[in-house]
Order: C-alpha cells, then structure tokens, then sequence
C-alpha cells in the first residue's frame, strides 16, 4: 500500500463506501484503504488490551512479592537489557522478511507468557522478573507494530490514516484495563496471562493478512523489496550517522522526561495533601489511602476520556491542516504553560489539570504524530532504528529522570523547584522539535514532495 489512492471528486474516482463515509469524522479514507487500515487498527486494539491485561498481572505479581520500591530500579535493569535486545531484533532482522519478523518476535514474547504462566502456577515467585519483561514487552512489540504499519502505508496515506491505528490503540488500552479488572477479581492474574498471549496470537494472524492484502496493491518491484530481510546494520548504528535519526531519539528522552517528572510531581503533590488534610499518623492511614485513590481513579478517568476525543475528532484535523512537523509543537507548548503556571499558583487543583492535559496529548497527539515521524525514513530504520529509539531510548529516558528526582530530593527542591526543572526541559524538547520540523521541511523540498 505505498502506492497513493485518488482522492474523492476527481474525474472519474469511485464513490467512498459506507465504511469509509462513517470514518470520515476521525480521518480521510481512500477507496481501496478502509480495509488495511481497520485491521491495523484492531490489530493496535488487541495488542494493547493485551498488554494492559499483562501490565495488570504485574501488579499484582510485584505488589505481592517484591514490593513498591522495586519499580523505582526496573527502568535501569530494562536499559541494560535493551542494550543486548535491540542489536539482537536488528541481527534477526536482516535474516528474515518484515512478515516472519513480526510474526517470529510477538511469538517470542507469547512463550514468555507461557513460560511465567507454568512458573507461578508452580509457585514460583516471578514478581520482580515479569516486572522487567513487560516493561521490555511494552515497548519492543507496539514498536515493531508501528513500524510495520509505517512500512506498509505510504507518507501521504500514514498522514490521513494514523489516527484511525492511533484511536484502536486507545480504545484497546481501555477495553484491555476494563476486561482485566473483571477477570483478575473472579479468576486471579493468571487467566490475565492466558488472555494476552491470546489476543497477541491472533495479532500475528491478522498481520499476515495486512501483509498480503497490502502486496496487492503495489507494484511487483516493491511487493517484492518489501518482502527482502533488511541490511545488515544495527538500530544504534543507523541513529548515530542520521541526524534525523538522531533528533527522534533526543526527542524521545526528552518527552519521557518531562512526563515521567510530571507524574513524579503529581505523585508527590497527592502526597503532601494526603498528609496535609488528614495528618500523617498512622491511625489516617486509611483516610489518606481513600484520598490517594480517589484523586488517581479522577486523574485517570478525566485523561481516558481526554485522550479519547482528542485522537477521535482533532487528531486528524491538526494533521491536515498544521501538519506533522508543526503538531509536533502542540505537547511541548501546552506541558511548558502547565509547568509556567504551577511556578506561580502551585496547587492539588493545578497538577490535576497539567497531567490531564500532558498525559492526555502524549496518549493521543503526541503518540501519532512520533508515529508518523518515521513515514519518511528507510525501512532498516522504520524497524531497526524505531526499536532502538521506542525501547532503549525511552527507558534511557526514564533512567535519567529518575537521577533527577534524586538529585532533586538532594537539594530538597520544592514542587516550584522541578516545575522550574522541567520549564528547561520542555525549551530543550522545542528545541528537538523545530530541528526536526526542519529536517521534514528538508526532506521535502529535496524529495519534491509534499511535507508531513
């Protein structure tokens, strides 16, 4: 599907179908594009409701046989690990077509599920090592995931349809939460486990299907490039010799900085409200557990909601008319007034709002448009390079923000103080914006085509 469909109204283009005519309010389909697009986006549902089914596990496992405070060193033991997995996904890579790289990888991680379902069926106690995996799950298979839909839709058509993937993406993180609660207090978290390796094999199916429907629409010289094993370098390789490359992974730590900060200032802030409304004794324990939960369940409820009506009805919208390139300024500018205002007013009510606005456009806006940044690269870095930057760089990212909190609780900054911190950050994140809004413009004009 690299090939561009008609648009609608010229001379001679066949109607638009039903199907296509009931998307028209999220995004611009094509005659001939319905079809992909909807099974990419079912196969985004599945995959996250199955991690969200996963990630629930974790919970429990972890809340119940490690303790909180390992969380606060799974992002370090993920980096190291990402260091050995990404050049590994790279190496097979190069052996095998775009098809069985999926297929092969997700069914990797299926065995895994198998192999943790035996174990703590044995009881074996697996807290702290499903911890690690998921994390390393989460990112390498969604990574791989858009990747594989960046290869198959052209730029023009990523441009139009990425918020029909990016909604079944959202829409499958909710299903995925709200079906594990159901199933974790009647059957327990190893059912959750059974259900997730589920939904992902049938995800590898229907990526096949993609992948054949998607040869048909292409011309045999690049159906059949596209089915060749990738070259032979590595993820870290291509980033560092490509500056583009090079500013999506900047960008990457920078945004999961930001973010994970702001969680860690919300998180704090609750806290201290907790503490302030009911004391900090021991007999308020209850009390200030009853604030805490209520306050995240209000945080997330207002951000699902948020999120969704944003990648619904405006995601497309600011494509269309902004572009990718300059919608990559919207997060930054909207995170840096949140972090501005909480200088002067710091308050419950504020933070509230800030992660509203912050998480919400990071799930919607901001997780499209880093998608559709990789439309214009090669597909040694759509896959290779895309691992890298999704999966270690991020993590990188959190590793780093972690340092900072300790730096920070060094210092015994105030809630005033990393909001200062992270104003610098978010000029930093602009920075890495308008370089790659640049970059895109470049790329155009040199390719003579129209800019993301």
């Amino acid at each position: 599907m690299t090939t561009g469909h008609a648009s609608e109204g010229t001379g001679g283009s066949p109607p638009r179908s039903l199907v296509a005519r009931l998307l028209s309010p999220i995004a611009e389909v094509r005659p001939g594009e319905a079809g992909d697009v909807l099974l990419m986006a079912l196969v985004m549902f599945l995959t996250l409701a199955a991690y969200y089914m996963l990630k629930t596990a974790r919970e429990v496992f972890i809340l119940s046989q490690g303790g909180a405070e390992v969380k606060s060193y799974s992002s370090a033991g993920q980096s190291l690990l990402l260091l050995l997995l990404v050049p590994a996904y790279g190496a097979f890579a190069s052996r095998v077509n775009r098809t069985r790289l999926v297929r092969w990888v997700t069914l990797f991680f299926v065995s895994n599920i198998v192999l943790f379902y035996l174990a703590a069926g044995a009881g074996l106690r697996i807290g702290i090592v499903y911890f690690v995996w998921v994390g390393i799950f989460n990112v390498m298979v969604i990574a791989q995931l858009w990747a594989f839909s960046n290869d198959i839709f052209s730029p023009e058509q990523g441009k139009r349809l990425f918020p029909i993937i990016g909604l079944g993406a959202n829409l499958g993180a909710w299903a995925g939460s709200v079906r594990a609660g159901e199933l974790v207090s009647v059957m327990g978290p190893l059912r959750l486990l059974l259900s997730g390796g589920g939904a992902l094999v049938i995800c590898v199916l229907l990526v096949e299907l993609v992948s054949r429907r998607a040869k048909r629409g292409q011309p045999r010289a690049v159906a059949a490039a596209a089915e060749k094993p990738l070259g032979k370098e590595g993820g870290f390789q291509l980033i560092f010799k490509d500056r583009y490359l090079t500013l999506l992974a900047l960008l990457a730590v920078l945004l999961n900085v930001v973010n994970t900060s702001g969680e860690y200032l919300f998180g704090r802030y609750v806290v201290e409200t907790a503490n302030a409304l009911h004391g900090s004794g021991p007999e308020a324990a209850a009390l200030r557990e009853r604030y805490i939960g209520s306050t995240y369940s209000e945080l997330y409820s207002a951000v699902n909601l948020t999120g969704f009506l944003t990648q619904m009805f405006i995601v497309s919208r600011v494509f269309k008319y902004l572009g990718v390139g300059k919608a990559l300024f919207i997060h930054p500018l909207v995170a840096g007034i949140g972090y501005l205002f909480l200088l002067r007013r710091p308050s419950i009510t504020a933070m509230h709002w800030i992660k509203v606005a912050d998480n919400s456009l990071d799930y919607s806006l901001g997780n499209t448009t880093k998608q559709a940044l990789w439309l214009p690269t090669s597909r040694e870095a759509k896959y290779k390079a895309k691992q890298a930057v999704d999966s270690f760089f991020v993590r990188a990212g959190d590793v780093l923000q972690a340092g900072t909190v300790y730096a920070g609780e060094r210092l015994a900054l105030t809630v005033p103080g990393f909001a200062g911190i992270n104003i610098a950050l978010v000029g930093a994140w602009l920075s890495v914006a308008a370089m790659i809004n640049a970059s895109l413009s470049r790329k155009a004009r040199e390719e003579n085509t129209a800019a993301l």
